[in-house]
């Protein structure tokens, strides 16, 4: 279930919100320009589908967001825990950083925990499958795909490039909360 905790980003272990009201959820994540929305969950789609399929499957919702965003590519990100590069892969995003585009993901199948960094809070949403978040340009975030990862996700670019960070330097991501999945809260 998609989850919403709010922090000062003195207080890592005090959450000033925590909820499972995607209303709520929604309503909070507008406040900072941060949009989350719902897709319905292709059911002809198997856990193992191909990129290409998971990209056929949501062609009609891909090509709206294209067009909205005007981005030059889009891929699907699949991680599990018994990939080899798993660490490195979860390593790589757990620093805080921002990008010249807005980072929109859609989460076809698992989980993954986005940590945004504005106005002296810090912003925790944990995306499930069939989850849409879309973290503007220029936002301090980080994202925890937790341990054992288990989650593949469309994602959308304007660089041609694809993924590229610019760190902030600062530790705040180290001082949060790690992604476990199956913890409370």
């Amino acid at each position: 279930m998609s989850r919403l905790r709010i922090f000062s980003d003195t207080r890592p272990s005090e959450p000033e919100l925590a909820t499972h009201n995607y209303s709520r959820i929604q309503s909070e994540l507008d406040a900072i320009g941060v949009r989350l929305e719902r897709w319905p969950l292709k059911p002809a789609l198997s856990r193992d589908a191909s990129h290409v399929e998971v990209l056929d499957a949501y062609r009609d919702e891909v090509k709206e967001l294209v067009e909205e965003y005007g981005f030059r590519s889009v891929d699907v990100a699949s991680v599990t825990s018994d990939h080899p590069d798993r660490t490195a892969l979860r390593g790589k995003f757990l620093e805080e950083h921002s990008h010249m585009e807005d980072e929109v993901r859609f989460f076809v199948a698992g989980t993954g925990l986005f940590s945004m960094h504005l106005r002296g809070k810090v912003y925790e949403v944990l995306c499930e499958a069939g989850d849409l978040i879309s973290v503007p340009d220029a936002t301090p975030h980080w994202f925890d795909m937790g341990p054992e990862p288990d989650f593949t996700a469309i994602r959308f670019f304007t660089e041609a490039d694809g993924w590229i960070g610019h760190f902030t330097g600062s530790d705040i991501a180290q001082r949060f909360p790690r992604y476990e999945p199956g913890q409370a809260g």
